[in-house]
């Protein structure tokens, strides 16, 4: 035995305990010790039924994902283990507490019972690392909940609880008394009946029970969707074995198809985000023991779009919310948008009325900066004006207790500088939520040159508590997503002056799989909005001496083409479809005839994906360079989670290993040549240079 499964008698009944914290991951000590388990059980004649748990939080909550990148990883003697364990010739039963999810799932399936605690949930959720469950648990799951709801569970990735998987026949009973005498007692009957043992692999799944064209239904759904993850093609064909061939075919099929999976470019992609947003989580220097701030009540200043959508974040956790304005129609609107979204969440089925209700008991809204003292976080939510926003904060500073953490949301501005105005910069730090904020899951966490460790480490806790993936950026213009959106959006702009239309550009970007281009993106987002940030930024003289540089966003803003609240911007727009627009094009032409920028009759998708997304990787490494952000994972993270960049190309860095970081700094080169570099435009970095001349990937960081 080892440390990790340990084997006890209680009576008649074996316990066999799994105790890998903190999630009792299927590493390969606890497979060899369910090995040698198995067998102590099978030599013993005087054992009649087995008990599977799992120590701690939770059953197991999956494999340890981290071998799969070994050169040795194998699922074969995982499967042998659980073959083992559904040949015994005793019950054995799996007790399911918390989560039984991937190998978890897998190995209570291979049990011949299973029960669980009303709390727990299950699933197979490998789709989502572009793998598909490989332990047969493509081949278990259909014979126990039918090839439909099997389809639906592993496509989707989804947990379901354990009520819900009593209905669908993965789950045997509920426990009402706890886990582990629930458990003994249900083993206890079972043996005492004697009836033949249910195992899962000789059953055979009704062809009657399975939906008319259910597979062909689901691969055009992928055809329809297209996501780029290996996958879901290859679970459609395993259930669909499932149902038309015997089990150890079926097995067969899933090992071949599990390895063609693991081995693609995309789920490794798939798996660099999975250990990127782990390790966004990790803050160099600070210690594990440090002392949090208790966050119990929390204020919010501004109840617009921005401000309302932090605040669901914040009640929907259960957190009490004030939320501040300046005038009493504002307020009002503002509180009646989030009452509004959530009742639109309730109509989808996403949440009860009562639920709404009591989410809604939690705002408190007010005019009076007063109310705010009792808050344990504050976050200013203002117009992205620095004048303004240092006016809100110098109020924060007077108006919050001692100890209470202030927070901005802006998305470019300095905040060492809206630090200072506190009059308390040890409290401050940023926190810029994405667009909609109570839908988006990344929230950039901007540390300021005086933000107190404690204060960092408690909002990096509390954004998971909310829903968030953080990720810690140092101070500079736009932080790690919008500084290096800035060179993707000048490129998008000197295209447009040469030639190319916005809906090429948009297609081209498009093609690599982001969701929407740029310019959709900022004709989504405002281009007012977007032409405002550019204006403040010259303002305060961050931007170069070149009167051409994002010109196009500021000549449409003056024409009032404000984007799609408009119904024109970049586009124009009918029903909310975007149709290219002759004015638009008539518009660049006119600017590049005024800058001296020589139109081109033939632009290539190829140019237009490397002069957009190349100078974004150069100034990514810039900003590693700075120690702006800690790893390329956290700038991959940002842009996967903040700006639709494909998670099955694993993020811009990422991207560039596979590209070739060689290949990156030379066509940079390439097109300072051909493009001219006045300004600067083509630069590479030090970093990058340093990159390409040793031979170095983005993956090899940190560097020696």
């Amino acid at each position: 035995m080892s440390d990790v499964v340990t084997l006890e008698r209680r009576g008649e009944t074996a316990l066999i305990r799994i105790d890998n914290p903190p999630v009792n991951a299927l590493e390969r000590a606890v497979r060899d010790g369910l090995r040698v388990a198995v067998a102590q059980v099978r030599d013993d004649p005087d054992i009649r039924a087995v008990v599977v748990y799992a120590a701690g939080r939770t059953f197991v909550a999956g494999a340890d994902i981290a071998e799969f990148e070994t050169p040795d990883f194998e699922t074969d003697g995982f499967r042998e283990v659980l073959d083992q364990i559904e040949a015994l010739d005793r019950p054995v039963i799996a007790a399911i507490h918390g989560t039984a999810l991937g190998g978890g799932l897998e190995l209570a399936m291979a049990c011949h019972y299973r029960v669980a605690v009303p709390t727990a949930r299950v699933g197979l959720p490998e789709v989502t690392l572009g793998l598909l469950p490989g332990a047969a648990g493509t081949q278990r799951l259909p014979r126990l909940a039918g090839a439909e709801k099997a389809l639906d569970m592993m496509l989707t990735g989804r947990a379901i609880s354990a009520r819900e998987a009593v209905q669908a026949g993965i789950v045997d009973e509920l426990l009402e008394d706890e886990l582990v005498p629930g458990a003994l007692a249900f083993a206890e009957q079972v043996a005492q009946r004697n009836d033949p043992l249910p195992r899962t692999s000789p059953r055979a799944v009704d062809p009657a029970t399975v939906p008319d064209q259910l597979f062909q239904r689901a691969r055009e759904q992928l055809v329809k969707r297209p996501t780029g993850n290996p996958g879901p093609s290859r679970i459609i064909q395993c259930v669909e074995a499932a149902v038309q061939l015997p089990f150890e075919q079926g097995v067969e099929l899933e090992a071949r198809l599990f390895q063609e999976c693991r081995e693609s470019r995309e789920s490794a992609a798939l798996r660099h985000r999975f250990f990127a947003e782990r390790e966004a989580r990790k803050i160099p220097g600070l210690p594990r023991d440090l002392e949090l701030r208790p966050v119990k009540r929390v204020g919010v200043v501004g109840a617009g779009t921005m401000g309302g959508g932090i605040a669901m974040n914040f009640l929907s956790a259960g957190l009490p919310v004030v939320i501040v304005e300046a005038e009493q129609a504002a307020l009002d609107r503002g509180i009646g948008l989030v009452r509004k979204n959530y009742e639109a969440s309730a109509a989808k089925g996403r949440m009860s009325a009562s639920q709404v209700d009591a989410c809604m008991a939690l705002l408190h809204g007010t005019l009076d900066y007063a109310d705010l003292a009792d808050c344990d976080l504050v976050i200013e939510a203002v117009f992205e004006n620095m004048q303004i926003k240092e006016t809100v904060c110098q109020r924060l500073g007077e108006v919050c207790k001692p100890g209470a953490i202030i927070a901005s949301n802006t998305s470019t501005l300095d905040v060492n500088r809206l630090a200072r105005a506190t009059g308390r910069p040890n409290d401050v730090l940023g926190m810029h939520f994405f667009s909609p904020a109570n839908v988006m899951r990344l929230l950039e966490v901007v540390r300021g040159g005086d933000t107190a460790p404690e204060v960092l480490a408690t909002v990096m806790q509390l954004a998971g508590a909310i829903g968030k993936v953080p990720v810690v950026s140092g101070v500079c213009y736009g932080f790690i997503g919008n500084r290096m959106l800035e060179s993707y959006l000048r490129e998008t702009e000197f295209l447009l002056l040469e030639g190319a239309t916005p809906s090429q550009v948009d297609r081209a970007i498009q093609s690599l799989g982001l969701p929407m281009g740029p310019c959709r993106m900022i004709d989504l987002a405002g281009v007012d909005v977007a032409a405002k940030v550019v204006i403040e930024h010259r303002a305060t003289g961050g931007l170069p001496d070149d009167p051409a540089y994002r010109a196009v966003v500021q000549a449409l803003m003056e024409q009032g083409r404000h984007g799609q609240k408009t119904g024109a911007g970049y586009y124009r727009y009918e029903d909310r479809k975007p149709l290219e627009d002759a004015e638009v094009l008539e518009l660049c032409g006119q600017l590049a005839r005024r800058f001296g920028i020589e139109h081109r009759r033939s632009i290539s998708d190829e140019e237009i994906i490397e002069r957009c997304l190349y100078p974004l990787i150069n100034e990514g490494a810039r900003i590693l360079e700075e120690g702006i952000a800690y790893r390329p994972g956290d700038i991959d993270t940002v842009w996967i989670n903040g700006y639709g960049f494909p998670d099955y190309l694993g993020g811009p860095m990422f991207w560039a290993d596979t590209v070739g970081v060689q290949e990156v700094c030379q066509r940079l080169a390439d097109y300072a040549d051909l493009r001219g570099n006045d300004h600067g435009y083509w630069d590479r970095s030090a970093l990058l240079e340093r990159m390409a001349a040793q031979g170095l990937a983005f993956s090899d960081w940190p560097f020696s």
